[in-house]
């Protein structure tokens, strides 16, 4: 088990949102570059970047702030939002980023995904966002009728290296990790899944422990690293252990 700590980016800034809606923002820095750093002295194996401009305007937004990460730091980065086309996935690639995530693009265009997975195989990964079970696109800002299971399900063959899964109403609310959820989309699959949102304490670490097995392969950590909540060490540590049994 992966712990991944999450840099958002709101106009070059790192921030984090409260259920994903930009006018409910928290700004913790205006050096990106400096807290990728911190996690990585602390032994972060990877982190989670997501512009958030990009996410709801369609197209990339924050690249300044990107490079300046990707310079700061020699731990691998995966890179989400705004990514639309294999032009954009081919450019940040190039940067030398691992993999990028895509979101709206793997809902409404699967022939695009297919295509990318197979030009950039195992550097693709797929954000599946939830609310109410439902697969919500354009940075959260529209619901639609697909059932988030569904996806996952038709995901299966398309060669896509892990589904990041989001759901939206326990993100930046601090309340804990939707576990059932989790195991249902993890457990129809056999693509690893990377579970987000509302991790907040060790505890919640713990209980997501309890679904390693069903294929939970990664925790991405936000706002509790910000606030403190949980200590990345602390968390590192707790994982490593579990590995050992």
């Amino acid at each position: 088990m992966q712990i991944i700590p999450a840099i958002d980016l709101k106009g070059g800034n790192c921030v984090r949102l409260q259920q994903g809606e930009m006018d409910r923002e928290t700004r913790f820095s205006d050096h990106p570059a400096d807290v990728a750093r911190q996690w990585e002295s602390l032994g972060a194996p990877l982190l989670h970047i997501v512009d958030l401009d990009g996410a709801v305007g369609g197209r990339p937004h924050n690249e300044d702030a990107i490079k300046q990460i990707f310079n700061a730091v020699s731990i691998p980065l995966q890179l989400g939002g705004g990514i639309r086309n294999l032009t954009t996935i081919e450019h940040y690639l190039s940067l030398g980023l691992k993999r990028v995530v895509l979101g709206t693009v793997a809902h409404k265009q699967p022939a695009l995904l297919e295509e990318a997975c197979k030009q950039f195989p195992n550097q693709i990964v797929v954000g599946i966002d939830a609310r109410d079970g439902l697969v919500a696109v354009e940075g959260w800002t529209e619901t639609t009728a697909r059932k988030a299971v569904d996806l996952v399900k038709a995901l299966e063959e398309k060669g896509v290296a892990a589904i990041v899964f989001t759901d939206i109403q326990r993100d930046g609310m601090m309340g804990g990790p939707n576990i059932t959820s989790t195991r249902e989309l993890a457990e129809a699959t056999r693509i690893p899944l990377i579970a987000s949102g509302g991790v907040t304490t060790l505890d919640h670490i713990r209980e997501l422990l309890t679904i390693e097995a069903s294929g939970v392969e990664g925790i991405i950590i936000g706002r509790a690293l910000y606030e403190k909540t949980i200590d990345v060490k602390e968390a590192l540590a707790l994982v490593n252990k579990n590995s050992q049994h």
